[in-house]
């Protein structure tokens, strides 16, 4: 059963029309040759038998009596012996009997016919005596004896012997009857029970032929569906070898065809968003190294040697980490020296109106975050919310868990934003490039955490108008 089922699986879907059709006509034709196959055989033989029986009772009603007419009417010479039908009727008689033995099944019966012909035989005989002594114009009373003695007593026994053939016939018809009566009951019995059997047949190969056909047609339509809905990792387990077997192959090497393209077009795409990235930050930093070096300048002219030498140390140290030896991703301790090494600067050119304040726990500095991250937001709570603002303000930097991720945090008590301004800023940061040149820095930020981490992180804006702004960072919480 199970090669048969895995064969059926494996043909062509013009194959398995082809057997459907055949496993529900073939019974349904073969149910037929049976039924008719019974009845003709019945009608046939029982035709036979009332054939036999009508035909014996025409020689027996007919026979004996014209046969002893006749020959009473050649004795006594009221017919010659050309004009007698006797030689006829015994001929009409044998044919009768030749005609009765092919359609006799009955052994009986059979030797009745014998004898019958045996006694026409022996008319035969008797009537040529008559002949002879009537052409010798004598023996009328030896003829009336044959015709007394032989004649009518072996036409007497051919009418019992043909008697008993038709009783023996009638009652073979009867039994025969009772035996087709009860034939045609086991056989309304066996109909109907294959009938039954040929029905639920029916109805499975009805359910399970057209489900066989659909079934693999409806599986293609529903990973067709997701495929179109953008799930590419969806996959058709079809692995016949029919047509509908094929195209699944085929379309589920299209999608493995597709997958390979758009992992190639997705990284080409993230190694020319990160070379623009690249270049934004670089065009970035040399403005800062602009403004510290007028700083430096202007300290090292009003011979402030200690705060020169101490401002191009954190611009030292500020540097080493914008380089990182190339890496992109570095731990948290390293950006915040990073960030502090920036503060450190902007306090010595804004120290009447900067403070700051950074406090990490110690668990999350050895996290992963993209270099260049904090400081962006601080350089932005500066110039766009300190700066802004009348008297002094200061920066907070700050750490927390949330769940499996982190939240590092840069508030400011600046001017803040308005809510329009705040939407604004927001809807520039998720666009495709920001609308405006005062939060590059931000979606510059933003950008680089999506591409390494997912489209769940980055980084959320919240400020009120007159009290300040929080910019927070949201990372993955592992190394």
């Amino acid at each position: 059963m199970k090669k048969l089922r895995e064969y059926f699986r494996n043909t062509s879907l013009t194959t398995k029309i082809r057997i459907s059709y055949l496993l529900l006509v073939i019974p349904l034709v073969l149910l037929l040759i049976v039924s008719l196959y019974v009845m003709q055989r019945s009608s046939r033989k029982y035709s036979e038998m009332i054939s036999s029986a009508a035909l014996a009772g025409d020689f027996s009603l007919d026979f004996k009596k014209d046969f002893d007419y006749e020959t009473y009417l050649l004795i006594v010479g009221n017919k010659t012996v050309d004009e007698t039908p006797l030689i006829d009727m015994i001929d009409e008689a044998d044919k009768v009997v030749d005609g009765l033995i092919p359609i006799t099944s009955s052994g009986e019966n059979l030797d009745r016919l014998k004898s019958v012909r045996k006694y026409l035989k022996n008319l035969r005989k008797y009537e040529k005596r008559i002949e002879r002594n009537l052409s010798a114009n004598a023996e009328y009373d030896a003829n009336i004896e044959i015709w007394e003695n032989d004649v009518q007593i072996v036409t007497g026994l051919i009418k019992e012997e043909i008697f008993q053939y038709i009783f023996h016939e009638i009652r073979d018809m009867q039994a025969e009857k009772a035996e087709m009566d009860r034939f045609y009951q086991n056989a309304m019995t066996w109909g109907f029970v294959a009938l039954l059997i040929l029905t639920v047949m029916i109805v499975f190969f009805s359910v399970y032929l057209p489900h066989s056909f659909t079934r693999p047609i409806t599986d293609l339509v529903h990973v067709t569906d997701r495929i179109s809905k953008g799930d590419l990792s969806a996959r058709s387990d079809n692995d016949s070898n029919d047509e509908v077997g094929v195209l699944s192959k085929s379309m589920n090497q299209m999608i493995e065809k597709i997958n390979e393209l758009l992992s190639q077009i997705t990284k080409e795409q993230i190694r020319i968003r990160e070379a623009e990235l690249e270049l934004l930050q670089s065009q970035i930093n040399p403005h800062f190294l602009y403004n510290t070096l007028d700083t430096i300048i202007w300290l090292a002219e009003g011979g402030d040697e200690k705060r020169v030498v101490d401002m191009v140390k954190s611009l030292s140290a500020f540097f080493r980490t914008s380089l990182s030896r190339g890496k992109d991703i570095i731990t948290i301790r390293e950006e915040l020296v990073h960030a502090g090494s920036y503060l450190q600067i902007q306090q010595f050119r804004y120290q009447d109106i900067l403070e700051y304040e950074i406090d990490v726990p110690a668990d999350m500095e050895d996290l992963s975050i993209p270099k260049i991250t904090i400081q962006p937001l601080i350089e932005n709570a500066l110039y766009h919310g300190i700066k802004n603002k009348r008297g002094g303000g200061k920066i907070v930097v700050s750490g927390k868990r949330n769940g499996d991720d982190i939240v590092i945090s840069v508030s400011d008590n600046g001017i803040g934003m308005t809510p329009e301004r705040l939407a604004e800023v927001m809807d520039g940061l998720n666009g495709t490039e920001p609308a405006d040149n005062a939060i590059y820095g931000l979606y510059n930020v933003n950008e680089r955490i999506k591409l390494k981490f997912g489209d769940r992180y980055g980084i959320t804006l919240h400020s009120v108008y007159g009290s300040g702004s929080t910019c927070d960072i949201l990372l993955p919480g592992s190394a």
